[in-house]
């Protein structure tokens, strides 16, 4: 029945070549979709074909593990990935909820079409930077069942770097945090020192903390420029003991505000300016009693935090 079943969707697709599907699949799929879709070419094409792939799946379910079917596995993946392509057709790509990016994520992924890489499946899924909502808790048990473990790390590995370089753009001390964390776990995947399952396991708790640290800017009533100036200044562990949350709160609330007042073009560039705000600094931290030990560390990346922020802020200046 399943050999039946192949027959019926090959022949729905006759007329369009995809006898290079196993090393370019990703690359065919788009085409495929607009050969069936085109009543021209294929009368009724989505419905036949989505009847079809349906009864394919379902009966490669019941003997998948029969080596005649083995051996259909990956035209079979490629015929499914042609439906989710159909079915994406379909929604408006401002319409595609972040579910609905992980659902389509994860499809591709069960499907193993993998040969283009990484970059391409987040093409065909509409993703350019992935965000916190692909990292949900349900995707993120999709990816630690998968038995594509090696490409899951891939995948997992963008979405993390993606993520950490879109929501933590602004802030240098997370940026960096997690940024060192996600190559150091990579570097141990890499040397062999863990497995592939250790190394899901590692991403997936950092993606959860990742996901808990870009929220605490809405904890701690602090917007992304004041949390930035909170995190330059709780970065010393040691000054972070000696003051309370609420002293470092007030401090970076007031210097986002003076160091925004402050901006002007390429001041970064302007040593006299630069004297003058870290002048600034030093006095707002003295006068808050910041550490006198830990202030000339923290005046270096308060400012260098304001640099990150910099361009910004002119822009908004400017508009």
């Amino acid at each position: 029945k399943l050999l039946e079943q192949m027959d019926v969707a090959r022949n729905i697709l006759h007329g369009f070549d995809y006898s290079e599907y196993l090393t370019k699949g990703l690359l065919l799929l788009v085409p495929a979709a607009s050969f069936l879709l085109n009543p021209d070419q294929v009368k009724d094409g989505k419905e036949r074909w989505f009847t079809a792939v349906v009864n394919i799946t379902k009966l490669f379910s019941l003997c998948g593990t029969l080596d005649e079917a083995l051996l259909l596995r990956e035209e079979i993946a490629f015929f499914q990935a042609i439906r989710i392509v159909i079915l994406k057709a379909g929604t408006p790509d401002k319409q595609l909820s972040d579910e609905s990016k992980g659902a389509l994520l994860k499809q591709i992924l069960d499907n193993a079409l993998i040969a283009d890489g990484v970059q391409d499946i987040f093409k065909l899924a509409n993703i350019e930077r992935p965000n916190l909502g692909i990292l949900s808790d349900a995707f993120l048990d999709d990816i630690r069942n998968n038995p594509n473990r090696n490409f899951a790390v891939e995948l997992l590995q963008r979405l993390l770097n993606d993520s950490v370089k879109a929501q933590m753009r602004n802030n240098v001390v997370q940026e960096k945090k997690y940024g060192d964390r996600l190559q150091a776990t990579l570097l141990q995947y890499n040397n062999r020192n863990i497995t592939s399952a250790d190394v899901i396991a590692r991403l997936i708790e950092l993606a959860k903390e990742f996901r808990e640290a870009a929220n605490r800017g809405e904890k701690l009533g602090l917007n992304p420029a004041e949390l930035a100036f909170f995190d330059a200044l709780a970065s010393n562990e040691s000054a972070a003991r000696e003051m309370q949350d609420d002293v470092l709160k007030m401090i970076a609330q007031e210097l986002a505000a003076k160091l925004r007042n402050s901006t002007t073009v390429d001041w970064q560039k302007r040593e006299s300016v630069r004297a003058r705000l870290r002048n600034l600094v030093r006095i707002t931290l003295r006068r808050h009693k910041y550490p006198p030990e830990y202030t000339d560390d923290a005046v270096q990346l308060v400012l260098t935090q304001a640099e990150r922020l910099a361009d910004d802020w002119s822009q908004v200046t400017n508009a």
